[in-house]
């Protein structure tokens, strides 16, 4: 006999219905499935009319198209029994945010959540799809949760493989529960269903993608452990179609949030949780505009900046009238507090425009480090990728960046053995690498999606172990230009480091080890002293400013009275000499406890009249 099992497909957000609308939802998406196929039975579909109620409305009277507030969104769903969940989140920063947004989108409706696995009722995934690596780890993940799950459990897939793989991940009894990145709204009913204590469903779907869903009225709940930095979504989606990239078919089209709503949230995470960086977050992030009425009406006229030069091109048209720009965000979160690091990511090269450069070299908070994801360094793979720039185009953007801002460090991804790659292309990128001398990349091997550019009209013809040894070539090339780069930019230098605590590994024997970032976005670890007491100390802001003065005046700091110390905390900003280069990562020792205001006016204004031999003096005496 045929197995069947009733699952809820859903393809929409739905505010909250009143039973008799659920039921006809319910039975007008309700499906009979075997383990191979879903089709719908003749009589199934004369049940579904019979109890559909005549009452001239349709799905589409429940189906919303547009924004709702998350109260009226989700009001009115509550557990029916007590039940917790557990999400483990893979892939980039995106998901990161996301899991926040599921997280308190969860809490909001009284789910708890377990700090263990195995204390949890919803197991919940949540996915990456840009390269099968990440997606081979998902599916051993799966295999072991329905290993281990039991009847009460639900096992859920969220984000860019769910809307990826949608109803075959239903079909291989993988999930219980699937999600696209556009429907956690959705997560609170779908999880009523599958544990309606009178009327449960087998399984739940919801993988639609929504031309305006950005989340900008749910305040994400973010990991207790990451309280000083934070990633905060400013747009969603991506329409750059690359040849390679599956993310506008994950992800949908690009839209960008409310400008006031970005900007609320930030404030209220530097007033309430003392935040000291933040992250902006994007597919492509540097191309956001908010073209909403609200940024329409207060701003009718501005002009959009232009492209990063005139080699470059957007693949799609976009509004150049009206609204808030990525200057206008990035500038306006800046102002929020001059201790407030800024970073974005992830950023599309053609977005770059000269407001921007001149921006981030005025304001000290706006971090000198640019990610600058080439992906090759051939001028026709370029085209084949669809990038909309060549090579000639990359490095005259690389040049007003380094004119613009001179300290600035760069970062990169590249892909190794794209479709029909020659050996000359794969010596061009090789060779970019090599001029470029970046700070950090992100290197793969090729691996082809499903209903990308390339998957419909190329072929994934370079062979494996092609792909693998010119990855190698790539890897040996960065690592052997950033430790020379380095060696020659950062020894000796003082940075200014926003400290992240002590270090899981400790590097220097007999003392503490703690680690950081410097504004660059270099990973530092230092030596710290501790006291008696087991906390850290170092001396404090004003008396390096008052040594720093003496020894422009005299080297003698015999008149000098003894250095006052302060505490070191995790959040704290602390200058760090750098003393040893590892790769892309430094070593250094601590020099002082610092303000991010304070060390720009230090830098700026005394750094860079002392000698060599008063800044080595100064070094010496700040310990």
């Amino acid at each position: 006999m045929l197995q069947m099992k009733r699952i809820l497909v859903r393809h929409h957000p739905t505010a909250s219905l009143s039973r008799r609308i659920r039921n006809s939802l319910r039975f007008s998406s309700s499906v009979i499935v075997d383990h191979h196929t879903i089709r719908q039975s003749d009589h199934q579909k004369q049940q579904q009319r019979k109890n559909i109620p005549d009452d001239g409305l349709t799905l589409g009277d429940f189906v919303q198209s547009g924004q709702t507030s998350a109260s009226s969104n989700l009001a009115g769903i509550i557990p029916s029994q007590d039940l917790s969940f557990h999400i483990k989140t893979y892939g980039c920063q995106m998901n990161v945010n996301d899991s926040d947004i599921v997280r308190a989108v969860l809490l909001q409706q009284g789910y708890r959540e377990a700090q263990e696995e195995s204390e949890a009722t919803i197991w919940l995934t949540n996915t990456c799809a840009i390269r099968d690596k990440a997606e081979r780890k998902v599916w051993q993940r799966l295999h072991t949760l329905k290993k281990r799950k039991k009847s009460n459990q639900i096992v859920g897939l969220l984000g860019c493989m769910a809307e990826r793989l949608q109803s075959d991940l239903l079909k291989e009894n993988m999930a219980d529960l699937v999600v696209g990145p556009d429907a956690y709204r959705d997560l609170p009913r779908l999880i009523g269903e599958l544990t309606d204590a009178q009327d449960p469903i087998a399984q739940a779907i919801n993988v639609q993608l929504s031309l305006e869903e950005t989340y900008e009225d749910i305040v994400p709940v973010r990991d207790k452990t990451s309280s000083n930095s934070a990633f905060v979504s400013i747009q969603r989606g991506c329409s750059n179609r690359c040849s390679f990239c599956i993310v506008p078919f994950t992800r949908g089209q690009e839209r960008s949030r409310p400008f006031e709503s970005i900007v609320n949230e930030v404030q209220e995470l530097v007033e309430v949780n003392n935040l000291k960086e933040v992250v902006l977050l994007g597919q492509n992030v540097n191309s956001y505009h908010d073209r909403s009425d609200a940024a329409l009406a207060a701003r009718p006229l501005a002009i959009t900046p232009s492209l990063s030069n005139s080699g470059f091109r957007n693949r799609t048209k976009r509004p150049t009238v009206g609204g808030y720009t990525f200057v206008d965000l990035v500038e306006a979160v800046a102002d929020i507090s001059p201790e407030l690091r800024v970073r974005f990511t992830s950023p599309h090269p053609k977005d770059y425009p000269h407001e921007l450069l001149h921006l981030m070299a005025e304001r000290p908070n706006i971090c000198n480090q640019l990610h600058m994801p080439a992906q090759s360094g051939s001028t026709t793979m370029l085209k084949r990728m669809k990038r909309g720039y060549s090579r000639e185009a990359y490095l005259e953007l690389l040049e007003s960046v380094h004119r613009i801002i001179p300290d600035v460090a760069l970062s990169s991804d590249f892909i190794a053995g794209f479709c029909d790659e020659t050996e000359e292309e794969h010596a061009d990128t090789v060779s970019l690498l090599e001029h470029v001398e970046y700070e950090q990349a992100f290197l793969f091997a090729y691996s082809m999606r499903n209903k990308t550019h390339a998957h419909r009209t190329m072929d994934d013809n370079v062979p494996a172990e092609v792909k693998q040894r010119r990855l190698q070539e790539l890897i040996d090339m960065f690592r052997t230009k950033v430790q020379e780069k380095n060696e020659r930019v950062e020894m000796g230098r003082l940075r200014l480091v926003l400290v992240e605590g002590e270090a899981k590994r400790q590097a220097f024997p007999g003392a503490g080890t703690w680690h950081g970032r410097t504004d660059q976005n270099k990973r530092i670890l230092f030596e710290v002293p501790s006291t008696s007491a087991g906390s850290v100390e170092a001396v404090d802001e004003d008396y390096a400013w008052s040594l720093f003065k003496q020894k422009l005046t005299s080297n003698s700091i015999s008149d000098m009275p003894p250095a006052s110390r302060s505490t070191i905390r995790p959040g704290d900003y602390a200058v760090v000499e750098v003393t040893e280069i590892k790769g892309h990562s430094l070593r250094g020792r601590l020099l002082w406890k610092s303000t991010l205001a304070g060390f720009s006016k230090i830098e700026s204004s005394l750094m860079s009249t002392l000698g060599p031999d008063q800044l080595a003096g100064f070094k010496e005496n700040i310990r």
